[in-house]
């Protein structure tokens, strides 16, 4: 292509920041039937859906995390953009961790309790699929799945995801000074589980002593999950 006319000087190009569309608006276009919106707030989101599951459930966290999507596929035309697409996002993959728990117990005519031995078993058993780079970080990993599952759900919404209270309770389906207290106990209890699984006094005191900063620090060193399969 030639240059501009009345003269031969050139003109330096600048780039325009494309803007960020947001989540809402991908929803209102996936809506109407683009089905690239729908393809693109998936990708945004895998994730955070990745890490909700990966520090719960061992090897069935790809089902889960596909059955979450399919979720939002389903319910999206019954979201009212009342709060975000994360939060909406988040108590749909909510149902779906609370499914599986109730399918597992009645596939094996078990306990909650015995589920929530198994799976901290077969995690335990299992390579970690979060990065870590300190023994403090190890040590709260730890403690996390030995927490009731409703209590280290709570915790990681609000700590790896940063999501606010009053977001956490729409997902959880609970008035917000309900998630305010239980999000306080589930704090002490945690830290009576790290105390008591720390082999060296001095790593305990060291977790303890920045207790929501180590615990905050995990939600940047998530393990790079493999991401939707390309067909």
């Amino acid at each position: 292509m030639g240059g501009p006319r009345g003269g031969s000087r050139r003109h330096a190009t600048i780039p325009r920041r494309v803007p960020r569309t947001d989540d809402l608006e991908l929803l209102e276009r996936w809506r109407d039937g683009h089905t690239a919106s729908g393809e693109a707030l998936f990708e945004r989101h895998f994730e955070s859906v990745y890490g909700f599951f990966c520090n719960k459930v061992g090897r069935d966290v790809d089902d889960l995390v596909q059955e979450t999507f399919l979720g939002c596929v389903n319910a999206k035309d019954r979201f009212r953009a009342e709060s975000s697409f994360r939060t909406f996002m988040f108590a749909v993959a909510h149902r779906q961790l609370l499914k599986y728990r109730e399918k597992w117990g009645r596939a094996r005519g078990r306990s909650a309790e015995d589920f929530e031995v198994e799976r901290v078993h077969d995690l335990d058993r299992t390579p970690s699929q979060v990065m870590v780079e300190h023994g403090e970080q190890t040590l709260l990993l730890r403690g996390l799945r030995r927490l009731e599952l409703d209590q280290q759900v709570l915790l990681e919404l609000f700590y790896w995801q940063g999501l606010r209270s009053v977001d956490v309770a729409e997902i959880l389906e609970v008035p917000h000074g309900t998630v305010r207290s239980r999000l306080r106990r589930a704090r002490e209890q945690l830290r009576e589980v790290v105390e008591q699984l720390a082999a060296d006094p001095r790593l305990a005191e060291s977790t303890l002593g920045d207790f929501e900063g180590w615990l905050r620090t995990l939600q940047r060193r998530r393990s790079e999950p493999q991401g939707p399969s390309q067909t």
